[in-house]
């Protein structure tokens, strides 16, 4: 049986998933004109960067990728590429909602619709990212990387929540678990 090296960043993007919904619900809400809480879009940024960026992507890019890219997978042209870039265009969607939401605190009027705009291109890309990785790329991973690297790759994981913040983990599944409840 060889060791799984995808099922931990799956369970990740569950939560990556709820703050989806969230930030699908509020933009909805925002557009409606009915929720003006613009430090949820603060908050939901903070969330993508720290969890779904830093946390999670780093451990996708630095490892998992890597370790494809060593065992053959091309570095160009390649399902590696193409995550990598759409994960460059989910941070300008990130930038965008911030700096809107911030205006938006800030009191400047007229800022809803570049929250929203940002939110929903946010959400779609990283929702239909998720899935070409849960479909596509980690089934393909599972099959073509070697019993021999994948207690490295393992290990690298570890190594990558260890040097995360202490506690950052159940801290975001808190912020989520806040706005849904």
């Amino acid at each position: 049986m060889k060791q799984d090296i995808t099922q931990r960043l799956k369970d990740e993007h569950q939560l990556i998933l709820r703050m989806l919904a969230l930030l699908e619900k509020n933009a909805r809400l925002t557009e409606e004109g009915t929720f003006k809480d613009y430090q949820f879009y603060l908050d939901g940024v903070d969330f993508i960067r720290n969890y779904a960026d830093r946390f999670h992507h780093a451990k996708e890019e630095d490892v998992l990728f890597e370790a494809l890219v060593a065992n053959g997978m091309p570095r160009a042209n390649s399902p590696v590429a193409a995550m990598l870039m759409e994960h460059d265009l989910g941070r300008a969607f990130v930038k965008g909602m911030e700096e809107a939401a911030t205006r938006a605190l800030n009191g400047e009027a007229g800022q809803e619709e570049a929250i929203v705009a940002n939110a929903r291109g946010y959400l779609e890309l990283l929702r239909e990212h998720i899935g070409k990785e849960d479909d596509i790329l980690y089934p393909l991973a599972e099959r073509v990387l070697p019993e021999g690297v994948r207690p490295e790759i393992v290990a690298k994981y570890q190594a990558a929540e260890e040097k995360a913040a202490k506690g950052l983990e159940e801290h975001y599944r808190s912020v989520v678990e806040k706005y849904e409840g």
